[in-house]
């Protein structure tokens, strides 16, 4: 039986980075270019204003995501650079991490959790519907960009 593990790591560390890189190159083959221009800063994603994690998979590091607040109220997450490695897919990971993000993201005050995508990720598209995500208006640096779609849903 394959074991999930979570684990809280900071955005800077060399796992983290390693996945975060293998996120955006899969990001570029599907979009172009460096596959997020999004602007994100290291502190974002430290307690208490953020959070983010390592998904291990039989003790490899296979996925990862995090959250950072959004807003000036306090009470909104934006899930940030959600990735699952190719041979991890279909096993569980995003869903496990998923869920870990969210439960952090509440422990930590916030009452909803936003993200955007684009529409070339129809995995992705698919796992926050299941996981009731809905259409909420498009937000952040990809706003008016053709293909940018938003979800969003209470923690």
């Amino acid at each position: 039986m394959q074991k999930i593990e979570i684990q809280v790591v900071p955005f800077d560390s060399p796992v983290a980075q390693r996945l975060i890189a293998a996120a955006l190159a899969d990001l570029g083959v599907r979009y172009g270019g460096s596959g997020d221009e999004t602007p994100v800063d290291a502190s974002e994603f430290a307690a208490p204003v953020g959070t983010f994690l390592v998904a291990h998979l039989d003790g490899q590091p296979v996925g990862c995501g995090g959250w950072r607040s959004h807003g000036e109220a306090g009470e909104t997450a934006e899930l940030k650079r959600m990735y699952t490695a190719p041979e991890a897919r279909g096993r569980g990971v995003a869903r496990t991490l998923l869920a870990a993000i969210e439960g952090s993201a509440r422990e930590h005050g916030r009452k909803q959790i936003i993200l955007e995508c684009g529409d070339r990720q129809p995995e992705a598209i698919a796992m926050y519907t299941v996981a009731g995500y809905d259409r909420i208006p498009n937000f952040g640096y990809y706003a008016d960009h053709p293909g940018c779609l938003s979800f969003g849903r209470p923690l």
